[in-house]
């Protein structure tokens, strides 16, 4: 594919990180759609690139922590109690032992992995990161005991700097708040891109939509101001509230924003077939993938569902200038395979009713 040499990773290896001990993924699309079983591991692919798009951010590796709950309590010096982020939980043995690390990157440039490496300081047992043969220590560390929970916080380490990020976002399985979408609206109003994100509401809404914005108005109590996405439809005098309209609607406004937002970088999707028709999975997925190769933007998304998988297919077949693929993850003697469905087999697939999930 013309766009396939501008993508950030063309493959990925993963290891040592969560319930992976080893993956490798030989080839990746500018949309790469991962389908499987839940719980086998889909998820967790999109936490690990995450941390690569982030160069293993201090402030991204505690966000991924508390958003699964992984946390324990301590007590400091004075007796009082603190919840803290148990960095135990990012290894694959669930904990920091000699020879434990996590590798994250392409899987045929070693050098440009994301190494998360443990080293021994007077602190105790410190966490470094290393990409491109630079290293920075991150900001906590475990007891010198090393049965002790992770996360006792430093107050200074020394270390390089850590590394520039790439641009990513993230969208969850739920659906985004009113403070998230205006948010990703302000980087796009008035531009080409809020075009395109209206555009993306009338997959579902067909003509009848004609503005969209997002408006400040006051609370009920009168104090307090918020923002609020809201639309216009034909033969309505008065805009209705994006929300009133159904999660659909809702979900395709977040991802064609959040596209416009993470140009030359990541959109991580979770769960991307949340809220959406079947019937409009073909033309959700050809907003996805031209809206990818317009912004130059590398899409991870995750799905269990076979008519987002039919549509994907479908949406990939049409485009010629964008390449799709679908990776199917299973498990086998506990260790973690990709199968590739390129376009042309997904083609095969969704036109006889071949089940790839």
């Amino acid at each position: 594919m013309t766009d396939a040499n501008n993508l950030h990773l063309q493959s990925l290896s993963i290891q040592g990180f969560r319930g992976i001990e080893a993956l490798s993924i030989p080839r990746l699309g500018r949309v790469t759609l991962l389908a499987g079983k839940n719980g086998v591991g889909k998820t967790t692919v999109l936490d690990a690139v995450r941390i690569y798009a982030a160069r293993g951010s201090y402030a991204v590796l505690n966000d991924l922590l508390r958003d699964r709950g992984e946390m324990y309590v301590t007590t400091n010096h004075t007796g009082r109690e603190r919840v803290l982020p148990d960095y135990r939980s990012l290894f694959h043995d669930s904990g920091v032992s000699q020879g434990t690390s996590i590798s994250i990157g392409p899987e045929e440039k070693a050098k440009e992995r994301l190494e998360i490496e443990q080293a021994t300081s007077r602190e105790g047992v410190v966490l470094t990161v290393v990409y491109r043969g630079e290293q920075h220590v991150l900001p906590f560390s475990t007891s010198a005991n090393d049965s002790a929970p992770m996360g006792r916080e430093l107050r200074r380490l020394p270390g390089g700097s850590p590394p520039t990020p790439i641009e990513h976002q993230l969208l969850g399985p739920g659906l985004l708040s009113d403070d998230e979408l205006a948010h990703l609206w302000d980087d796009v109003a008035l531009t080409d891109q809020e075009d395109r994100a209206i555009d993306a509401l009338r997959l579902v809404l067909d003509s009848d939509i004609i503005d969209a914005a997002l408006i400040t108005d006051r609370q009920p109590d009168g104090r307090r101001l918020r923002r609020r996405a809201m639309v216009r439809l034909m033969n309505q005098k008065r805009p209705s509230p994006l929300k009133s309209l159904g999660d659909g609607v809702l979900r395709l406004f977040g991802v064609a924003l959040a596209l416009a937002n993470s140009r030359d970088g990541f959109l991580l999707i979770d769960e991307a077939e949340n809220g959406i028709h079947y019937s409009v999975q073909r033309d959700y997925w050809r907003m996805v993938l031209q809206a990818a190769h317009q912004n130059n933007v590398q899409v991870f998304a995750t799905t269990h569902s076979s008519d987002c998988i039919r549509g994907f297919a479908e949406a990939a077949a049409e485009l010629e200038d964008t390449e799709g693929i679908l990776i199917r993850l299973s498990r086998r003697d506990g260790h973690l395979r990709a199968v590739e469905y390129p376009e042309e087999e997904l083609a095969i697939a969704a036109e006889q009713g071949i089940e790839v999930r």
